[in-house]
């Protein structure tokens, strides 16, 4: 039985008091032990929850240890953001199920959305219907799913991409930069999608940024040009320390 929608209502809820920030984990660079560690600093720092997921090297027994591991270290709900069919658990509270909506390849845009969709009913895990659309440099998660990264400047065509996420159901719309990307989603991007998408009268649709954000000031412009939740993960592998003075900058802009 699929769990009721409590992870998905539980982050619109918190975003009636404010922005939201995830912390996103990689199975293949973080032991179990370092993920529950981050997880608790990320929880301190001011995360709303944790994503975990990857391109690579996602593997059982691997993901569910992680998992298992963060959920005993903090009470943050747990979301798998799986870049494949093999970063499902049922360890989990959530997870994105998602279309890599500006993909090439169909297996992408419906092929392993219908593959995973019996496994994560019969995991008892919470889909959250997502859209993710991947922006400039588009980093792993572009060439692993074949993506066309809109380019930087095509602050239209991104505004578009999300529109169509939004009319076709998804809750959350997560514009992608990529994982250590040289640059993030331009704020621009972020404010013209906004903009449609309250005109529109999706006004609770989250738009999620994630990929090349690296300071406070990157993370306030983003959230002072309409972004709902960010998401950092590269940083917090590389040095944690840096991720509170972040959060704190996206969530009081």
């Amino acid at each position: 039985m699929l769990r009721k929608r409590r992870v998905l209502s539980y982050l619109l809820e918190r975003r009636l008091k404010g922005r939201l920030h995830f912390t996103l984990l990689d199975p293949d660079k973080v032991t179990p032990r370092e993920a529950a560690e981050l997880a608790v600093l990320a929880g301190k720092a001011g995360s709303d929850s944790i994503l975990v997921g990857g391109s690579l090297g996602v593997y059982e027994p691997q993901l569910s240890e992680v998992v298992e591991s963060i959920k005993k270290a903090c009470s943050l709900p747990v979301i798998l953001f799986p870049g494949n069919i093999n970063g499902l658990t049922p360890k989990a509270d959530a997870v994105l199920f998602m279309v890599l909506l500006n993909s090439d390849d169909p297996y992408y845009l419906s092929g392993v959305q219908v593959q995973a969709a019996p496994l994560v009913a019969s995991m008892g895990l919470e889909p959250i219907p997502s859209t993710y659309i991947i922006v400039g440099h588009g980093g792993a998660a572009g060439f692993i799913g074949r993506a066309r990264p809109i380019p930087y400047e095509r602050h239209e065509i991104i505004a578009a991409h999300v529109l169509a996420g939004a009319f076709t159901g998804s809750s959350i719309i997560y514009l992608e930069a990529g994982s250590g990307a040289p640059r993030p989603v331009p704020p621009e991007a972020v404010a013209l999608s906004r903009k449609l998408l309250d005109k529109a009268g999706f006004k609770e649709t989250l738009i999620v940024v994630g990929g090349g954000v690296r300071d406070p000031s990157t993370a306030r412009d983003l959230a002072r040009a309409g972004a709902d939740a960010l998401v950092t993960g590269t940083i917090v592998e590389e040095d944690p320390e840096k991720l509170a003075p972040l959060v704190e900058a996206f969530k009081s802009a």
